[in-house]
């Protein structure tokens, strides 16, 4: 077995190999300090460099205004789902939910037991095998703000534009697997947040990105720990971070910073989905679940002509060191999460895997 294989990972998901490399040395020692990183006080000088190094790349990177704060906060994209109607969603307003898979029906879920929810557009008809299209939006009459998720991993469909929001409502987005893989532009949201494990780093941290207007909109009767203002007062610091993730998510926004930026790694992430949809398009073996209009760049879901081709492809596949392959347990087939720092080389090494296997098995996909 080689040192490192091909991670098709969901998430926690692969990570730049020049940032895992840089992690090695900061555990022992970072920035010369004779400390390692997840030895340092969060009150120290040091750290203070790390994150405010970190939130200075995830501006850049995405050009956010200044009227807008970065905090560094945990409890996962799940915690998200309730702090965001805790703080925006008052007792006499509604919230417009757009559902596209599982993780926008645990948003709604959490935002139910606060206040009223509207479902502005779904595919759950289609067992969300598509982005809604503009026209079978229909919003309630004034929104508290509008929430999507912009990447679907479980069905391997993403939203390509925003949608239109009625004027002055917020759009709130759940980015986590699809956050800086593309141009952002910052402006048409009120809120975006991303648990880390995807794209920008190890599970343990989430990036908030929020409007200084809805900073202060929570109630003061939260608590402490649930209210935005609490850590935007504090810059992220009003507990304990988690020291060693920003660390890494602060290397990772470099790593993307050195390859070009986010335009940069949107042409790298559309090259490499390209050549997989391709191949699934022209195959008479494999087929692609989600609507081609609405395919996703991080995700692709595909399936074989039967469950027992599948388990062989699989256990094939592993054997061979393309990890990670296997879809979402309440959808069955395969998966090929191809988040930023998956390489080119490891999506062509899935493809020629995949020609070989339709190739060997075509007799028993007949039988099937």
């Amino acid at each position: 077995m080689p040192d490192r294989i091909h991670n098709f990972s969901a998430g926690p998901a692969t990570l730049p190999e020049p940032v895992l490399r840089k992690a090695q040395e900061a555990i022992w020692n970072v920035a010369g300090s004779g400390i390692g990183i997840m030895e340092h006080s969060h009150r120290g000088k040091v750290f203070d460099r790390i994150i405010a190094e970190a939130e200075q790349a995830c501006r850049s990177l995405a050009g956010i205004p200044d009227d807008y704060r970065v905090l560094f906060l945990q409890g996962g994209a799940s915690l998200q789902f309730a702090m965001v109607p805790m703080n925006l969603l008052g007792a006499d307003r509604t919230a417009d939910y757009l559902l596209t898979g599982v993780w926008s029906q645990k948003a709604v879920k959490e935002a139910k037991a606060i206040g009223k929810i509207h479902i502005a557009a779904t595919s759950e008809a289609t067992n969300f095998d598509r982005i809604p299209k503009p026209q079978e939006i229909r919003y309630s009459s004034s929104p508290a703000y509008v929430h999507i998720t912009t990447n679907n991993t479980i069905y391997g469909t993403q939203w390509r534009t925003e949608p239109s929001v009625p004027s002055g409502v917020p759009l709130i987005a759940d980015t986590s697997s699809d956050m800086y893989s593309r141009p952002l532009d910052i402006r048409k949201y009120g809120i975006v947040y991303a648990g880390a494990q995807k794209n920008l780093g190890p599970s343990g941290v989430v990036l908030v990105i929020i409007r200084n207007g809805l900073v202060e909109a929570g109630a003061k009767t939260l608590p402490t720990m649930l209210q935005y203002r609490t850590h935007a007062a504090e810059n992220s610091l009003y507990n304990t971070p988690p020291t060693f993730g920003i660390y890494v998510m602060g290397e990772v926004f470099k790593w993307i910073q050195s390859q070009g930026g986010l335009n940069a790694m949107a042409e790298h992430n559309e090259t490499k989905a390209r050549l997989l949809y391709d191949y699934l398009d022209s195959s008479e073996f494999f087929r692609g679940t989600a609507q081609p209009d609405s395919r996703s760049l991080m995700n692709v879901c595909f399936r074989a002509p039967s469950e027992e081709l599948e388990a062989k492809f699989i256990s094939e596949a592993t054997k061979l060191g393309l990890d990670g392959l296997k879809g979402h347990r309440s959808v069955g087939g395969m998966r090929a999460s191809i988040y930023n720092a998956c390489s080119l080389q490891s999506v062509q090494a899935l493809v020629s895997f995949m020609k070989e296997f339709e190739r060997s098995n075509r007799a028993a996909a007949a039988r099937s």
